[in-house]
């Protein structure tokens, strides 16, 4: 059988130290399958953007075992886990460096992996996120929001990752452009044939992307099911089926 592409095994992750200690992870356990998209839902400090951090190396910390194609990560993040994996942060504003032109952000991780043919490179990427190259001699504060993301998503394949963390890329931008860069993700993700670990609020986002959805409560991830299970109501966990019925009022933007 073949290896998951992501295995996450008794992640566990605490913060302070001693008595003043505070654990935020219990035993989370599930795996992603090579071009699978596998969604983490749960409402606001339930732990699923702190997975994301883990994997991501941004938290070091953590105990258990957390794996990429069959290969352990270390506790401390080097070029190869970089080349390997990346992540689209919620906020695009945030997460690009305000006095750099989107040209300069863009060509950084090709500088540091020592990766030639920049100027093409970045070039093919901003036409892949639907903006032209015109765009590299801008800066973020020139852009709208959802050109911002799109500059973020295009950062975060221009090493050609295996694997995309996503933390809620949606919410920070206006409903008339969630549906926008929900299809830009859903095409990209079927041309690069990416595994992707998406964290979302909005299951109306799991429908439309994802295979799998996790859902976490309190730092546990309480169950794993199918999208299909999750839209026809085949959900074991109250907490889950109190998600779903909850969702069914909420407004989104049509995908």
């Amino acid at each position: 059988m073949a290896e998951p592409m992501i295995a996450v095994r008794n992640l566990n992750l605490s913060f302070g130290e001693d008595a003043q200690a505070s654990q935020v992870l219990f035993d989370v356990n599930f795996e992603v399958n090579q071009g699978e998209i596998f969604g983490l839902v749960g409402e606001s400090g339930s732990g699923k953007t702190t997975v994301l951090k883990c994997l991501a190396g941004l938290f070091t910390h953590w105990q258990g075992e957390l794996a990429i194609n069959g290969a352990p990560l270390a506790h401390e993040i080097g070029r190869e886990r970089c080349r390997l994996v990346q992540m689209v942060f919620q906020d695009p504003y945030g997460s690009l460096h305000p006095r750099h032109t989107i040209g300069d952000i863009l060509e950084e991780p090709l500088h540091i992996h020592q990766i030639g043919q920049q100027d093409k490179k970045v070039c093919e990427m901003l036409e892949k996120v639907g903006l032209s190259r015109a765009y590299r001699s801008r800066y973020p504060h020139q852009l709208s929001g959802g050109q911002r993301q799109r500059v973020a998503i295009a950062r975060a394949l221009i090493l050609q990752p295996r694997v995309l963390l996503l933390d809620e890329p949606t919410s920070a931008l206006d409903v008339s452009v969630q549906a926008e860069i929900l299809n830009l993700l859903s095409d990209l993700q079927q041309q690069e044939q990416l595994t992707w670990l998406m964290v979302t609020h909005d299951l109306g986002v799991i429908a439309h992307l994802c295979h799998r959805v996790g859902v976490m409560q309190y730092g546990r991830l309480l169950e794993t099911l199918d999208v299909e299970d999750l839209l026809h109501d085949r959900a074991r966990e109250s907490y889950t089926q109190t998600l779903v019925s909850a969702s069914r009022d909420y407004p989104r933007a049509a995908v």
